[in-house]
């Protein structure tokens, strides 16, 4: 058991990232307006994207390089393609993730929530990085994911042990506004698909540290991952439908304002004594999703600057900092344009991600691949399918938005 613990690395890390606002907050709040009727939905979007971020480390694993090698083999175009839109999202998506982890940790402390707060929980990220070494990442991620994943499991027993009327009747949207749920809900469920990209430096981060690692280990460590994730968005639709389903309260679209209702909400049916297992798990989501959103993008911008430039210049930590200082300029200065920052980033992302998953269908079923390493004919086809469920999905988001 000890040996498959020290396994995991990466795939945890997946999990961190992932399990954030889309876990948080949209499940919660699905679980709140619908109650179990998207359950469906959670499903069915993880089946769909699974391939695509499953071909991250097993591209890696299989070749020795990341996807961003493998974009760059495809064309210097599509590698620039990525550099741009990373640029372009990067900073507003951490400011996102920051402001409520943030929020979260004022309703812990009984302090209020402000820009200054958000710079301080930046800056300790900041600086519990600034060692720069995958394997403390790797070690940490491992307790917070476990922790929050107990502290989670926790509070829907607590729930249950209300004995809940419960209708596992499933429900599709009607109104355009529950459309519009529908598609943020599964478009970042569960997380966007560049983690596959993040995940595939992963991977072979942790092959330098645990050189036996192999495609057979580092899938099931990404399998374990992508299950973890998919369990506890389950368990906050759980959470949400619960405490919070007619329950008439009508929630902020602030997600650290979102946070607090949270909290309070759970606190007032479990009693003041469960305060600090919520907040721990709360925390705990948002923590591990802003701590390695923080390593990857300027891991992932440090390693397309090289490839772009033609030589290794390791400027992963001047990243680090640039995307820290960018993320406090965000806070300090515009915070009352962060929605609309915020609105655009995840539009792009949520566009963009059909590309991804064509560029990465494509790279593991390439003549760069090793054909024993290729995926099944079964994963291609349930990979087409996928990418037009994304595609039309994207259409549709396009229509609504219009």
């Amino acid at each position: 058991m000890i040996n498959i613990f020290r396994k995991l690395g990466p795939g945890l890390l997946f999990a961190g990232a992932a399990i954030g606002v889309s876990h948080l907050v949209q499940s919660t709040r699905a679980g709140a307006d619908f109650g179990f009727g998207l359950i469906w939905a959670l499903i069915l979007i993880n089946l769909v994207k699974y391939p695509f971020f499953q071909f991250g480390p097993r591209y890696a694993l299989a070749t020795g390089e990341s996807l961003l090698e493998g974009y760059k083999r495809m064309g210097r175009g599509v590698l620039i393609t990525y550099y741009v839109l990373n640029l372009g999202t990067m900073f507003t998506i951490q400011a996102a993730v920051t402001a409520v982890t943030a929020g979260i940790a004022a309703q812990l402390l009984g302090i209020d929530s402000s820009a200054w707060v958000s710079v301080t929980v930046a800056i300790v990220c900041f600086l519990v990085l600034l060692r720069g070494t995958y394997r403390w990442l790797d070690k940490s991620m491992k307790i917070i994911v476990i922790l929050l994943s107990i502290s989670t499991l926790l509070a829907v027993g607590f729930a249950f042990g209300q004995k809940p009327t419960i209708s596992l009747l499933q429900v599709f949207p009607v109104t355009t506004v529950e459309w519009a749920f529908l598609i943020a809900f599964m478009g970042w469920m569960p997380g966007p698909m560049d983690i596959s990209v993040w995940h595939s430096l992963w991977a072979l981060e942790k092959k330098k540290i645990t050189p036996s690692t192999s495609i057979k280990s580092s899938l099931f460590d990404f399998n374990i991952g992508y299950l973890v994730t998919l369990i506890l968005g389950v368990c906050f639709v759980v959470l949400g439908t619960i405490v919070m389903h007619d329950s008439g309260i009508s929630f902020s679209s602030n997600g650290a304002t979102f946070a607090g209702q949270l909290i309070g909400l759970y606190t007032s049916l479990m009693g003041s004594k469960w305060f600090f297992v919520i907040a721990v798990a709360a925390l705990a989501t948002m923590f591990s999703t802003t701590l390695t959103t923080l390593d990857a993008s300027p891991r992932v911008m440090a390693h397309t600057t090289d490839l772009l430039k033609g030589k290794y210049a390791n400027k992963q930590k001047s990243w680090l900092l640039i995307l820290t200082a960018g993320t406090c300029v965000i806070f300090i200065f515009f915070a009352s344009e962060m929605g609309l920052l915020v609105k655009i980033a995840t539009i792009l992302s949520f566009l963009t991600a059909p590309l991804y998953a064509a560029a990465n269908l494509k790279l593991v079923t390439g003549k760069y691949m090793p054909a024993r390493y290729r995926p099944s004919k079964l994963m291609c086809i349930a990979s087409v399918l996928g990418i037009l469920f994304l595609v039309g999905f994207g259409i549709t988001y396009l229509y609504i938005l219009l």
